[in-house]
């Protein structure tokens, strides 16, 4: 689905800043934080929290905060876990394990521990 189509059907404004933040969610390969935006588009805080902010309440993302004390974002796709390495900060999605209780609906969890390439060095 393209960006601008994801955008008009939650009845959102199409505007530049939206269309980056969302291109750069829907190609990562991993949750981003605010950081790794401001690595590849120029925004300021503010207008990407706003943007941020809006499609929170339009339920276009998930996020979480990892032990860094960084939020970190991604489009809503299937539900899946993530991994966060203690050492390095590293946040990896993981698809396959699936996580069931019964009687809840479980969207997101998070593992901690210590990744390959810090165990590695």
């Amino acid at each position: 689905m393209k960006i601008e189509e994801l955008i008009r059907q939650n009845n959102i404004k199409i505007t530049n800043a939206r269309v980056e933040i969302l291109t750069l969610l829907k190609n990562a390969d991993r949750p981003l934080c605010y950081e790794d935006f401001r690595e590849v588009i120029s925004m300021d805080k503010a207008t990407f929290y706003r943007n941020i902010s809006k499609f929170s309440e339009k339920e276009m993302l998930n996020s979480f905060e990892s032990n860094d004390k960084k939020r970190y974002f991604e489009l809503k796709k299937s539900s899946h876990g993530h991994f966060v390495c203690l050492k390095c900060n590293k946040v990896e999605c993981l698809y396959n394990i699936k996580f069931e209780i019964d009687g809840y609906s479980i969207e997101n969890i998070i593992i901690n521990g210590i990744c390959k390439e810090c165990q590695n060095s």
